[in-house]
């Protein structure tokens, strides 16, 4: 099983540049509220048992075979995620949360090919399509380590 240790040095490989990693803290978390807002808009269950949840609570295991502690904090940034899934269709309705999520999407991944043309490198996730899931794993370890929480894995990362 590939570590945490690897997945986030192997990701931040191809995100050295500065402009490329602020284009990924813009984009990463806006791309994830896109996709959950698509997810939910599937016709299967209800507000809080549906195709998001059920795909959320599958990521959120495999970051839990990662790290405890990242999972809990993905956990939690799920959650409030959600709630704004939850807010914005609630206030324009099921085909205008699909129209804003469509729109954000294109947006955020425009912002992520040319921060990755910026730096020179393809994205990750054309090696690995596991890398979509590092992402905000990648971002999030970032925050923790300079907030000094531990990561949870098997040893220190080396993010940035």
């Amino acid at each position: 099983m590939t570590t945490l240790k690897q997945w986030l040095n192997r990701y931040s490989v191809s995100h050295q540049n500065p402009v490329n990693k602020t284009l990924h803290w813009i984009c990463i978390p806006l791309i994830i509220f896109a996709i959950t807002c698509g997810l939910k808009a599937i016709p299967v269950g209800s507000a809080w048992l549906n195709v998001a949840t059920a795909v959320g609570v599958l990521t959120l295991l495999w970051y839990v075979r990662l790290s405890w502690t990242l999972a809990a904090g993905m956990t939690v940034i799920f959650i409030a995620q959600y709630m704004l899934v939850l807010a914005l269709e609630a206030a324009i309705g099921t085909q205008g949360m699909l129209m804003a999520a469509a729109a954000i999407f294109v947006v955020a991944w425009i912002g992520q090919f040319v921060g990755h043309h910026i730096e020179g490198a393809k994205p990750s996730f054309f090696e690995d399509l596991q890398f979509l899931l590092v992402g905000p794993l990648w971002l999030l370890a970032f925050a923790y380590q300079r907030m000094q929480i531990p990561l949870g894995g098997r040893a220190a990362v080396a993010t940035r």
